[in-house]
């Protein structure tokens, strides 16, 4: 039986850097293939090599023993090979239905489409309305989006890049369960993740990438999640040192907010009420669409409709106030989306540092390129971000990087109160332990942080108190201590006591 697909001495020069180095990979039929690297890699180069989306300077790609050259992402459709991008790549303005329309060839009416994705989002539990824009989902369910129209393609080979980096524990079981039978009927998985645990739980078999060239094949089965990284990063990642917190005063306060949903799919806020103060962590879990991303729109200013009264910012009422007045009582926030609202693509990593900080505007608004630089330089060193230097487009850093970039930055101008979303999404596991423990730096430095992420081990790790948004409320918070998985997923479907929330 001949290869799925080999790769034989595949090469990438860009010009800061070469991202693949004589890269040589072979996938049986019905295998799950781990890629394993940290950020920079040249993981998801390679796989863009592999779907046509980018062109090799060297080597071979076979795909069932014949050679062949993918020159675009529709030939290695054609060829059976479907990919799902870590940066999703749908329009905003379609329904989740004509997204997956325009991924497949046109044997197919919109309806028929329509009746496909119902029938594989409830064969695989991956769960899709096709009617939704794409503009009102979050990152969780547009990732749903993206597995279902790559299953749609009945493909030979599915590459998946960092595909449970915004799913919860039980949808993370879920897509397990799909991949496995995606397998057993011999599709192949080209499987990028920077979990540790997932890797020695799903796949069959692991390449091991460095600095652009491959470092080790290994059975992951066979393997620790220390013998993994010290593969990945050469050391295992540092633990994390979490003190008893040293509370202060009252950073963040929410009382009572209730806000209509600004889209016909968006989720209500019901009644929202918490508390953050100086000097302590607090997570807010819950299953991605449930009135997180609303919740940190309303907190940040981005949506100015909360009541006089409900959202205090050390000590002052800012309900109606703009994001740059919330800013300069102290307030930087992370957004989920890392690219178009994190960071401006086509903008250079210096010029993105004026996003959020102002520092470098002088008076009559002259900007001081020279302090821009320097601060971008900072970052970069600071945080470990591989980039080409501050005139690197933010576009052209890899998602992890990027989101180190982004994190330092508001990191770094030292908050009374930073949100977070998604803090290490799509990050490695050296880079994710690094942000972790700048995030309880920063905590011990006196500020109060709120984090908003879909990974519970990482919530656990980090927060002092947590608790969980389910359809538009927030639960009574707990001490991270006293909390169990076991629990916190109950909640997550919102059984809470008192919550008033059909599971």
């Amino acid at each position: 039986m001949s290869l799925r697909l080999e790769l034989k001495n595949i090469t990438k020069q860009y010009p800061a850097v070469r991202a693949n180095d004589a890269v040589s990979l072979k996938v049986q039929p019905g295998e799950i293939h781990a890629v394993l690297g940290e950020n920079g890699a040249g993981k998801s180069t390679l796989m863009k090599i592999i779907f046509g989306a980018v062109k090799p300077d060297a080597g071979e790609v076979f795909f069932n023993g014949q050679p062949v050259q993918v020159r675009s992402p529709q030939e290695a459709r054609a060829l059976g090979i479907a990919m799902v991008f870590q940066h999703f790549s749908l329009f905003d303005t379609l329904t989740a239905a004509e997204n997956v329309w325009l991924g497949l060839d046109k044997s197919m009416s919109l309806a028929e489409v329509m009746e496909r994705i119902r029938a594989v989002s409830a064969d695989y539990g991956l769960e899709v309305d096709p009617l939704r824009p794409v503009h009102t989902l979050s990152v969780g369910e547009r990732q749903r989006v993206e597995i279902v129209r790559a299953l749609l393609t009945n493909p030979q080979l599915l590459i998946l890049d960092e595909p449970t980096s915004v799913l919860t524990p039980q949808a993370v079981d879920k897509l397990f369960v799909t991949l496995r039978q995606l397998a057993d009927r011999g599709c192949s998985i080209l499987y990028i993740s920077h979990k540790l645990d997932e890797i020695r739980a799903l796949c069959h078999h692991c390449t091991v990438m460095r600095g652009g060239k491959v470092t080790g094949e290994v059975d992951p089965r066979q393997e620790s999640n220390a013998s993994l990284s010290r593969m990945m990063i050469g050391a295992e990642p540092p633990q994390l040192n979490r003190a008893a917190p040293n509370l202060g005063g009252v950073g963040l306060e929410v009382k009572g907010l209730s806000l209509p949903k600004q889209d016909p799919f968006g989720v209500d806020l019901k009644n929202i009420s918490l508390s953050v103060r100086a000097g302590e962590i607090v997570g807010i879990a819950g299953v991605s669409g449930n009135g997180q991303q609303a919740l940190m729109a309303a907190l940040s200013g981005e949506d100015p409709r909360a009541k006089p009264g409900t959202i205090t910012l050390v000590g002052k009422d800012v309900s109606a106030a703009t994001p740059g007045v919330r800013r300069d009582l102290g307030l930087h926030s992370v957004p989920e989306e890392r690219l178009g609202r994190g960071a401006v693509p086509v903008m250079s990593l210096a010029q993105n540092t004026l996003l959020t900080r102002g520092e470098a505007v002088g008076k009559g608004g002259w900007l001081n390129l020279n302090l821009m630089h320097d601060m971008a330089v900072s970052l970069i060193d600071r945080f470990n971000v591989k980039a080409g230097g501050p005139g690197a487009l933010a576009k052209s850093l890899s998602g992890g990087n990027l989101q180190k970039f982004i994190m330092g930055r508001e990191i770094d101008a030292q908050p009374r109160v930073l949100l977070v979303s998604q803090p290490t999404w799509g990050v490695d596991v050296g880079a994710a332990a690094q942000i972790r423990g700048e995030l309880l730096k920063l905590r011990d430095a006196g500020c109060a942080v709120l984090v908003v992420s879909e990974e519970l081990d990482e919530l656990f790790e980090v927060s002092d108190r947590l608790m969980v948004m389910a359809q538009g409320r927030l639960s009574p918070s707990i001490d991270a201590a006293e909390a169990t998985v076991e629990q916190i997923g109950e909640w997550m479907s919102g059984l809470w006591e008192g919550s008033h929330v059909q599971a």
